[in-house]
């Protein structure tokens, strides 16, 4: 079989791997890929937007199945594109991908659905915005309605700070037209957990759940960034707290999708608050977060391409999803300056006997070298039989990859580390 995975990032590299543990599978086309995935899978320079070049080289080639991961083409409708041709394609509809797409449709689904969220108002108007932010309580998180790359969600610690992102989403357009409509929302305080679920639209099958680090500098300082490392499974998401998100958040949100005429499948991304009244939904993604892919697909016993057939069938309810007992530990390397300005174009060297732990995000291939190109450059994921020794495996083959401006955070897994202490 021909497959297909769209999108170029460290997450992308981690499906490809795991794909190509599946035997039918005799060739994977990525698109467009990056340089270091160039012994995964063919590079076919073709951008994720660009639906109607994806369709061309999927017919053109006959592929048999895609795999859509980034979030800009499943909002775009990659899948339905792909559906009409009689391309099955892993991946939510257009429709249902809106739950992420649209922060605004999230939030007012989980009020009409009775889904448990934080407490928020909707703004189209930056004045009205504006004034209501005078006596809303501080802390509070503004949010842009689409997407904005992962960055489009400030936490305001003051009346200033929430009066300057107001203005910088809505009036100065910092993420275009995502930012016409904001939400204002509550301020919740506890753990963050991040569930990624396998589902066909009907039976839900979560993973392994994980904990991702936002901020760009040790301590939890400095900008938010795309993730800058993972760790899997999250200690605070114990098997009681699964059980009631399972109840009150996971299939709720699949029988809301469905009522809504909008059912979703494929992988959808529960971003979770551990509160004192609760677990509650702080974001939903409409496919495999970055970088929690990085740790979650490596403990995964089953076979990947069949539980995304399955989802895509309809049969998942069939399909064995077993992960590991074991932790994984993932750290990104990323360029200095990141997520500002950085330089790139640094060759980079990797070891060949940590290979095939290290999913690429940003290069180039040429000549024989791979060289380093954007922000996020690669994630290193290590396997251990504890939290520290899979945290402690990663940081040692960090040490072992060398390439110039090249930043990482000291501190991956640190907060999880001290939670198993308290237990």
């Amino acid at each position: 079989m021909k497959v297909m995975v769209v999108g170029g990032g460290g997450r992308e590299h981690a499906i490809i791997r795991k794909l190509k543990e599946n035997k039918k599978i005799e060739q994977i086309f990525a698109l467009p890929g990056n340089g270091g995935m160039h012994k995964d899978a063919t590079l076919v320079n073709i951008g994720a937007k660009d639906i109607d070049a994806i369709v061309k080289f999927a017919t053109e080639n006959k592929i048999d199945y895609a795999v859509v991961a980034p979030d800009d083409p499943l909002v775009l409708g990659c899948v339905n594109a792909l559906n009409e041709v009689g391309i099955p394609a892993f991946g939510p509809t257009k429709e249902a991908a809106i739950i992420e797409g649209s922060k605004v449709f999230s939030k007012n689904l989980m009020k009409k659905y009775g889904i448990p969220t934080a407490s928020y108002e909707v703004f189209s108007d930056a004045q009205k915005a504006l004034d209501f932010i005078k006596t809303a309580p501080i802390p509070t998180v503004i949010k842009a309605d689409g997407l904005a790359l992962g960055k489009g969600v400030i936490i305001a610690l003051t009346r200033e700070e929430a009066e300057d992102a107001i203005k910088s989403v809505m009036t100065d357009k910092k993420f275009g037209a995502s930012g016409d409509n904001i939400v204002i929302e509550e301020f919740l305080e506890g753990p963050e957990v991040s569930v990624l679920a396998f589902t066909d639209g009907n039976c839900v099958k979560p993973m392994v759940s994980s904990m991702d680090h936002k901020r760009a500098l040790d301590g939890d300082k400095g900008l938010n960034t795309g993730g800058m490392g993972t760790i899997a499974p999250n200690p605070y998401y114990t098997e009681k707290i699964a059980e009631e998100c399972m109840k009150k958040i996971f299939l709720p949100t699949i029988e809301a999708m469905k009522k809504e005429g909008r059912e979703f499948r494929g992988c959808l991304y529960f971003g979770l608050m551990l509160t004192k009244d609760g677990p509650k939904v702080i974001e939903y993604n409409c496919r495999f977060g970055d970088p929690e892919t990085q740790v979650v697909l490596p403990l995964l016993e089953s076979d990947l391409f069949e539980i995304m057939q399955a989802t895509t069938n309809g049969t998942l309810s069939e399909c064995e999803v077993e992960f590991a007992d074991k932790n994984a530990c993932c750290v990104i390397m990323a360029s200095k300056g990141y997520p500002e300005k950085y330089q790139s174009g640094f060759e980079m060297v990797i070891p060949e006997d940590i290979e095939k732990d290290v999913y690429v995000a940003g290069a180039k291939y040429e000549n024989g070298k791979i060289y380093s190109a954007g922000g996020r450059v690669l994630g290193v994921t290590d396997i251990g039989s504890t939290l520290k020794g899979a945290i402690d495996g990663a940081y040692a083959k960090v040490e072992k990859i060398k390439f110039d401006n090249a930043f990482y955070r000291h501190d991956i897994g640190g907060r999880a580390l001290l939670a198993t202490e308290e237990k």
